[in-house]
């Protein structure tokens, strides 16, 4: 095929691309967020949470730890600054006052940061206490995945908080991409969490999860269904389930709709569950595996909950 033919084709092509789909066509607007603005905050966030551990070691030392947290956190602001305006505007089309507003909500972040770090302190500890695995807390700091999973999460919870549209999903996606873990911003996670191995979990917007709650490769916590208006368009609505204190749930296994997961319960691997269940519960798929034939429960879910719980 001669030159000139490729350019027809190519041009037949480029009417086709330039005439339809127009509704996937960003409109008119300011600068839309960096991506890579965003990654560089949060690399300089996870220095000042981390100190010492992904810089240069004098970062850690007593004579100098405070010199590069307030450059890091000047540089943080500075990013988050201009890519919370830019958000402003890619949500809202314009915005007279982006820029002033944005700086407060950067502002506002900066002074969330130690609440941030605290917490994650407490993350490292459950993930150490729970994996005998892990030899020290420099190592789950250091090369677990789910460190920088929660991170990422804690970071746009916050920021979503706060009110900033648009950068704390492109947050959380970003950990999404490097860590196979998927937690949206608005889920509400306390303290002590954990994530053992990590991926393929998900944990969806209106999650609220207590604390000292450990989650397995493969969990998900997800919507059982959704709500439309009149228009046929989802209403956002509570659809995720409640996860009280101290429970724990293994690999592969799908905890799904508004249910309550009561707390000091365990629920096993692969187990499929859309029903609340009561404190102190064990959920165990293996035992109806042992048993062959499907369990079927003579009393409500209460007297069911030291016995067998797959596929409720």
């Amino acid at each position: 095929m001669n030159r000139t033919e490729v350019l027809k084709r190519i041009r037949e092509n480029v009417d086709i691309l330039s005439t339809s789909g127009n509704e996937y066509t960003a409109p008119q607007r300011e600068t839309s967020p960096s991506v890579a603005s965003l990654e560089e905050a949060m690399r300089l966030l996870r220095l000042v949470v981390f100190p010492g551990f992904f810089g240069a070691k004098q970062e850690a030392e007593a004579s100098s730890i405070q010199y590069y947290a307030g450059v890091y956190l000047e540089k943080i602001y500075d990013l988050l600054q201009e890519q919370i305006c830019n958000g402003l505007y890619f949500e809202t089309g314009k915005c007279p006052n982006a820029r002033e507003q944005a700086s407060r909500m950067a502002i506002e972040f900066i002074g969330r940061i130690p609440h941030i770090k605290h917490l994650l302190s407490t993350d490292v500890r459950a993930i150490l206490d729970g994996d005998p695995a892990a030899k020290s807390v420099s190592e789950v700091i250091f090369s677990y995945p789910a460190t920088l999973a929660i991170l990422y999460q804690r970071a746009a919870h916050e920021l979503l908080l706060i009110g900033v549209p648009i950068i704390p999903r492109i947050i959380t996606e970003a950990a999404h991409s490097k860590t196979g873990i998927d937690i949206h911003p608005g889920a509400d996670i306390g303290e002590y969490f954990a994530i053992d191995h990590g991926t393929g979990v998900v944990v969806g917007e209106t999650a609220v999860i207590g604390s000292h709650v450990r989650l397995y490769q493969g969990v998900t916590l997800g919507a059982k269904k959704y709500m439309l208006d009149e228009n046929g368009q989802p209403i956002n609505l509570p659809r995720h389930p409640v996860i009280e204190d101290h429970v724990t749930i293994y690999s592969n296994t799908s905890v799904l709709g508004r249910i309550t997961i009561g707390r000091n319960s365990v629920i096993g691997g692969n187990v499929w569950l859309t029903r609340s269940i009561p404190p102190g519960s064990k959920i165990l798929q293996g035992s109806i595996v042992e048993h062959k034939q499907p369990v079927r429960p003579s009393g409500p879910l209460q007297d069911l909950h030291t016995d067998f719980g797959g596929g409720i």
